[in-house]
C-alpha cells in the first residue's frame, strides 16, 4: 500500500504549510524529541522497525503539473530504507526487518486504523510546530502526542519496541519546466518554482503509543533516485533522531 488511502487531509496540510515555509534553495526542518523525567531528550534503546515508507516521486512538467514516475518511486523505496538503516546503525538499538503494509489492507482493520492515525497525529504536530504554530518558537515545549494503545497491533506483528513512519514526496523539474523557470527569471524577474522534496517522519514507542521523535523536511534540492541522494535525504530526514 504505497499510496495511502488515508492521507488526503495530511497532504492538504503539507501543501498549506509550504505556503508558509520559504524554500529559497534552503532546507527547512522542524525536529522535536520527547524529553524524559530529567528534562533531557530521550535516547532510545531496544528494537526499531521501519514501517514501509510512503514514498512517491514525480516529474514537474512544463505546465507545472506533477506526473508520478513509477520507476523512480520504486528505486527510492528500495534505496531510502537502506540509507536509513545505515544512518541509525547503533549498538544500542536493534533494527528489525521492515514491515511491509499488506496491499489489500482494509482501512477499518486495526492496522489500517493505526496507519490512518499516523497521518492524523502527524498533521496535528505539523500544524502546531510550523511557522506561526503554537509550538514553533517554544523549543523547550514537550512533544506531547500519543497513538494510544492501538500501536500494540504493530508490536504484536513485529516484536519491535519502536516504529518509524515515513512520508516523502519528491519532484524533479523536466526539461520543459526548467526552460519555463529560466524564462520566468528573465522576463518576469522571479522564479516560478520547480521540484521540491517534502518529508515527514515519526518515531513511536510501541509499548506506550507515545510519539518519541518527529521531523518535517522541506527543500528544493535532493534526489532519491541514486544512493548518494538517498543517503543525503536520510541525513536530513533523521535530523535529531534520538540515538
Amino acid at each position: 500500500m504505497q499510496k495511502s488511502h488515508f492521507g488526503k487531509r495530511f497532504r492538504l496540510c503539507i501543501a498549506a504549510l509550504l505556503l508558509l515555509v520559504s524554500l529559497d534553495g534552503l532546507a527547512y526542518t522542524q525536529s522535536r524529541v520527547l524529553k524524559g523525567p530529567d528534562g533531557k531528550p530521550v535516547r532510545i534503546e531496544g528494537s526499531v522497525v521501519m514501517i514501509e515508507p510512503d514514498i512517491e516521486l514525480s516529474e514537474v512538467l512544463a505546465g507545472g503539473v506533477q506526473e508520478p514516475r513509477q520507476a523512480w518511486s520504486e528505486t527510492a523505496r528500495r534505496l531510502y530504507p537502506q540509507a536509513v538503516r545505515n544512518k541509525i546503525n547503533n549498538g544500542r538499538i536493534r533494527q528489525l526487518p521492515d514491515y511491509l503494509i499488506p496491499k489489500d489492507l482494509e482501512p477499518d482493520s486495526r492496522l489500517g486504523q493505526v496507519i490512518r492515525l499516523n497521518y492524523a497525529v502527524a498533521t496535528s504536530i505539523l500544524i502546531s510546530t510550523a511557522p506561526g504554530g503554537q509550538l514553533a518558537t517554544k523549543k523547550d515545549k514537550q512533544l506531547d502526542w500519543t497513538f494510544g494503545p492501538g500501536v500494540e497491533e504493530i508490536r504484536k506483528q513485529t516484536g519491535a519496541d519502536y516504529a518509524l513512519f515515513t512520508y516523502v514526496r519528491d519532484s524533479y523539474t523536466s526539461g520543459g519546466q526548467a526552460a519555463m523557470r529560466i524564462l520566468g527569471i528573465l522576463l518576469l524577474g522571479g522564479d516560478i518554482g520547480g521540484g521540491q522534496q517534502i518529508g515527514v517522519t515519526t518515531l513511536v514507542d510501541l509499548r506506550t503509543g507515545q510519539v518519541v521523535w518527529f521531523n518535517f523536511l522541506a527543500k528544493q534540492t535532493g534526489d532519491l533516485r541514486d544512493e548518494a541522494g538517498a543517503a543525503a535525504t536520510a541525513q536530513n530526514m533523521l535530523k535529531g533522531f534520538p540515538l
